[in-house]
């Protein structure tokens, strides 16, 4: 017995109620139409539910104030990696600066991006269980799983692995797709999806370049089954490969032909290529990085513990589940890939984990739920689908609600953005040390520095500039910003002459205006004389 649920089963002509009196029976089609929106209207709804204190806080990660910072650059003609510093490529701010364009500089405007991008994840979770042709059930679970899962490892926050995960995933459907109808039917992939999955991994690539591991294990879906029944020739094959290679390139390139006709091609290839080199270069130990992932492991405890059931001795060893089973497993060691490549191991770098995690988890409670007897496999199934994800949920909010910051409590960033409004006109140039950059967005504040990330110029992060921060620093102060925002708790993590600069600048032309009270210290908004 299947653990599919009723409400996505075909449904049942016996139980099909009569049209009322005067009214006429919708159409197959638009009841085509109607099965076939009702799982992507309830993964929307699940999203906006399980991500709902995405838009409370200012602050999730410091990484999508930057975002913000480049959009609202780019959309003043100020381009990324020009006009705003960062060693990522340029596909984030794109996308931020699309959805900031049409509905302003809000902080809940991320967010929402955010929260399209988590849906349609799981909406393509959904696509690849039922591209196995598996029951629509287990894709139904894995994207639940995945949604509520998403809310951890500071996934509230939309970065890039939210951004570029529904890209890879889709990829995943397409590729599988074409294996399944390899193996059933003797078919070769078309070309349009070539041009799709390249087009999908070139956005995703545009994004972060990490997402190549899963952008190879998509193509090898494509066409490796094709290959191994011999539907298709080599130069086929080589052919396929060159134009997906170029398509993969090919946001990337065209990226870098509209930098190189302002002239300013050398900033590119620095941010998006040189500056991600000189990232990784800087890895942490072995043990530093096992000991973050055991972290990540027991966040995700549940999800890892359905592992076991759906991998150790399957039942399942040929079909559409055992297809999934073995299509996930490899997607997760290529999504570990990814993950490993940087070198860092901070913890929203493992969210690319979860899109698989996800399959699998939902194939290790449908094995758990056929354990029950006949009868209560169905509510066996939901029922450790449920609890898994309002685990990972509960996990997510209670410190949201702890914390209680825009919950009735304060929120520090919004207090220090008013305060410097207090302090400067709209546009005037400040120099947010070592807090937040999105500073510069709420405050309706200029920039006096490009390097607006306060651990690319300031912190350990300082070699991947390519530039002497000293310097910049020394060119920063006496450019007299208007106001200049600093955090004590974060203090010690400013390198030592960069902060006597700072303190010797303060004292000389400066007043304290507001202090602002954190978890971690005080944090000073300080006034030009």
């Amino acid at each position: 017995m299947s653990p599919d649920s009723s409400i996505l089963s075909r449904p049942v002509p016996a139980l099909t109620p009569a049209p009322a009196p005067g009214l006429t029976a919708p159409s197959p089609r638009m009841r085509r139409l109607l099965r076939g929106a009702a799982v992507p209207l309830l993964l929307l709804v699940a999203a906006g539910l399980l991500r709902a204190f995405a838009f409370v806080p200012a602050v999730i990660d410091t990484d999508e104030g930057l975002y913000m910072v480049q959009a609202r650059e780019w959309l003043h003609g100020n381009w990324p990696l020009v006009g705003v510093w960062d060693m990522h490529p340029v596909g984030a701010p794109a996308l931020f600066a699309s959805i900031m364009w049409l509905f302003g500089e809000a902080i809940w405007v991320p967010r929402m991006l955010g929260l399209v991008g988590t849906w349609l994840t799981a909406w393509g979770l959904f696509a690849i269980v039922r591209f196995a042709t598996a029951p629509p059930a287990l894709g139904l679970a894995a994207g639940l799983l995945y949604l509520a899962h998403s809310t951890l490892l500071g996934g509230l926050a939309t970065n890039t692995e939210i951004l570029f995960a529904p890209l890879v995933t889709w990829s995943m459907a397409l590729g599988l797709r074409s294996a399944r109808r390899a193996f059933e039917h003797d078919e070769a992939p078309p070309f349009i999806k070539i041009v799709a999955m390249g087009l999908l991994i070139g956005c995703a690539l545009a994004i972060k370049p990490v997402s190549v591991f899963e952008g190879c294990l998509a193509w090898l879906l494509l066409v490796g089954p094709p290959v191994l029944r011999g539907l298709m020739r080599w130069r086929r094959v080589l052919g396929y490969a060159a134009v997906y290679t170029v398509l993969c390139a090919l946001p990337t390139l065209l990226l870098g032909f509209a930098y190189l006709l302002r002239g300013e091609l050398d900033a590119f290839i620095t941010g998006t290529f040189i500056a991600p080199l000189r990232y990784a270069g800087g890895r942490i130990p072995i043990t530093d990085a096992s000991r973050f992932t055991l972290i990540v492991v027991m966040i995700l405890l549940w999800a890892f513990a359905l592992l076991l059931p759906a991998l150790i001795r399957p039942r399942v060893k040929r079909g559409p589940v055992a297809l999934l089973r073995w299509v996930a497993v490899a997607w997760f060691i290529a999504a570990t890939g990814a993950v490993v490549m940087p070198g860092m191991y901070y913890q929203h770098y493992y969210l690319i984990w979860l899109p698989p995690l996800c399959l699998l988890a939902a194939l290790g409670a449908r094995r758990l739920a056929h354990s029950a007897r006949a009868g209560l496999v169905v509510p066996a199934f939901a029922l450790l689908v449920g609890g898994v994800t309002m685990d990972a949920w509960r996990s997510s909010t209670v410190p949201e609600l702890y914390g209680a910051i825009g919950l009735g409590g304060p929120d520090p960033v919004r207090e220090v953005a008013a305060a410097i409004r207090r302090e400067i006109e709209p546009g005037d140039k400040i120099w947010v040390a070592n807090y937040h950059p999105v500073l510069y967005v709420m405050a309706n504040a200029g920039l006096a520095t490009r390097y607006a990330f306060p651990g690319q110029l300031v912190g350990q992060h300082w070699r991947v500039t390519g530039i002497d921060p000293n310097e910049e620093v020394a060119r920063i102060l006496a450019s007299n910003p208007q106001a200049i925002v600093v955090d004590r708790g974060w203090w010690p993590r400013v390198r030592p002459r960069i902060a006597a600069m700072i303190e010797d600048a303060l004292a000389e032309r400066y007043d304290l205006a507001s202090v602002v009270y954190e978890e971690r210290g005080p944090v000073e908004i300080w006034r030009l004389k």
